[in-house]
């Protein structure tokens, strides 16, 4: 199977779909035998909500990535001579057979308890019960530990842009998280895609393997930084000298604590056995099941893991009313600022277009398209400016319904989505809603344009910003007026300065853009992307 690109190299990619599998499900049990680190997403197609006094049942894992970092891969000494190999990623298919989901219940049910094994996640907890419903006949999850949270991470160590030392308010996403970390950002285009059709598409099972390996490559840089800060001690710095003390003492003095040299379960339940003579018949029984549950084989956890374990680890426990479904309440109408009532009726679904546009000028419009980009597709807003479409986006970050609908009204708008429930709003049906089929943001634009019959040329490409949908003023600035416009707002790169080029700023945030490299290269991409034919 093709690899994945990782931010650390390219990394092997197992598809598990079912147990008889060569390599998948073997290799699959061997790394979670010999893993000191995995990180673990989820993939699922959102259930509708069914009606307004009905529960909201957790949707079914579809997709389960898992990225592991094997125990010969974490060693510290190795890391000075050569660079980490990057993980194992295995996606296991849920859906594929009762038999398989079977298999990976006995395994994770090990993996999610395993002192030895320490688990990743972003905003896991949300995967997790999701993960319990999907095995709720075998008797779901529970508990997870050692976990640690790269959120939290991020949040209390990695974020470099924090002037206190205060836990941050807000948390960041995952892809911006990887653009300020590892240089490079996570694409979410295929998120809301369709994770129960079968079979998937590479993209979409490359755009998982990356949810996975992301946070074990985010987890390195943690690991690195707090050795470089001497937050824990490396294996070379730990004294020696105590291991030579008699037991009792080692257990006064709690410094020594560290030195104690661990064994397996296996061989600390056989030390309690041989000890105790006679003991109750309940201590007997919990002893057998803790024999039973170490029969699963596992290497302990090196030095260094180990302290960043026992420092900053965590566990995630589900409550009884976590895995519960939620009733929703019947919300009341709701006046709009323009008067209408956003009425909750469902209608039947439209998915084509049904013009003619409120900018047309048969409608009193203006003739020139606009377009409500909501936060599903907010990327294609950015893709349309590219090629000189005005394209708008709600005016808050979690807008309400009644909000986007208003926006639009007011500005003559069209509003593009992914959302299906959007189009039950009966004031936004005939001509002023259109549901966007396609996943990437190329293909996005070609619909779009098609769709609306748009006539797109190479001089409109790039002339609007980007950045707030302005325009740019009529005259290009000079290098002299462009560095007066940024100062204490942008900075221009030095090399620049010897170069003959003009400068543009947006009227409306006053943005400064340059037709350099990048800016060519945009030119070419939005030329072949809309088959547009040059004039010369």
């Amino acid at each position: 199977m093709e690899a994945p690109p990782c931010y650390g190299g390219e990394s092997d990619m197992y598809l598990v779909s079912s147990t008889d599998d060569s390599p998948g499900f073997a290799r699959l049990e061997w790394a979670l035998t010999h893993s000191a680190i995995i990180a673990l997403d989820a993939e699922w197609k959102p259930l509708r909500r069914r009606g307004p006094h009905q529960p909201d049942f957790p949707p079914h894992v579809s997709l389960l990535q898992i990225a592991c970092r094997l125990h010969n891969d974490n060693n510290s000494n190795k890391q000075k001579q050569k660079k980490k190999k990057p993980p194992l990623v295995f996606l296991l298919d849920l859906l594929s057979s009762p038999a398989l989901v079977t298999s990976i219940y006995h395994l994770l049910a090990d993996v999610f308890l395993s002192p030895n094994i320490l688990k990743l996640g972003f905003r896991f907890k949300q995967d997790l019960i999701y993960l319990s419903s999907t095995f709720r006949s075998h008797g779901g999850f529970h508990r997870v530990e050692p976990f640690l949270d790269i959120a939290t991470i991020y949040n209390n160590h990695l974020n470099h842009r924090q002037q206190t030392r205060r836990k941050a308010t807000t948390t960041k996403s995952l892809s911006f998280i990887c653009q300020e970390l590892l240089g490079m950002p996570l694409s979410k285009e295929l998120q809301c895609s369709d994770w129960s059709l079968r079979p998937l598409t590479q993209d979409q099972m490359t755009y998982a393997a990356l949810d996975a390996i992301c946070l074990i490559d985010i987890f390195d840089i943690f690991h690195h930084t707090i050795l470089t800060q001497g937050a824990i001690q490396s294996p070379t710095e730990v004294d020696s000298s105590g291991l030579s003390l008699g037991l009792k003492q080692i257990l006064r003095e709690p410094n020594n604590s560290t030195r104690i040299l661990r064994t397996t379960l296996c061989e600390a339940v056989e030390m309690v056995r041989a000890t105790i003579i006679e003991y109750p018949q309940k201590l007997h029984a919990e002893l057998e099941v803790s024999l039973k549950k170490s029969s699963w084989d596992t290497i302990p956890m090196d030095y260094t893991l180990l302290q960043i374990v026992r420092q900053y680890g965590d566990k995630l426990i589900l409550a009884e009313s976590d895995g519960k479904p939620r009733t929703s309440k019947k919300k009341g109408k709701r006046k709009s600022s323009t008067g209408l009532t956003c009425k909750e009726k469902r209608v039947d679904a439209i998915d084509e277009w049904q013009g003619p546009p409120p900018w047309d000028a048969l409608l009193g419009g203006d003739g020139c398209p606009k377009f409500l980009c909501d936060v599903m597709v907010e990327g294609l807003a950015k893709h349309l400016r590219c090629v000189g479409i005005d394209a708008a986006v709600p005016f808050s970050k979690k807008p309400e319904t009644r909000e986007l609908i208003d926006q639009a009204i007011k500005e003559k708008r069209v509003v593009l989505t992914r959302d299906a429930k959007l189009l039950r709003h009966e004031y936004l049906l005939g001509n002023q809603i259109y549901r966007v089929k396609s996943l990437l943001k190329n293909e996005q634009l070609v619909e779009v344009i098609e769709t609306f019959e748009l006539k797109i040329c190479e001089d409109q490409l790039m002339s609007r910003c980007t950045k707030c949908n302005g325009r740019f003023i009529q005259k290009p600035l000079s290098i002299e007026e462009a560095l007066e416009a940024a100062k204490g707002f942008q900075v221009i790169p030095n090399c620049l300065f010897d170069r003959n080029i003009e400068f543009w700023q947006c009227t409306d945030c006053n943005q400064l853009y340059w037709e350099g490299t990048q800016y060519h290269n945009a030119v070419q991409k939005f030329i072949d992307v809309c088959k547009i034919t040059s004039t010369d």
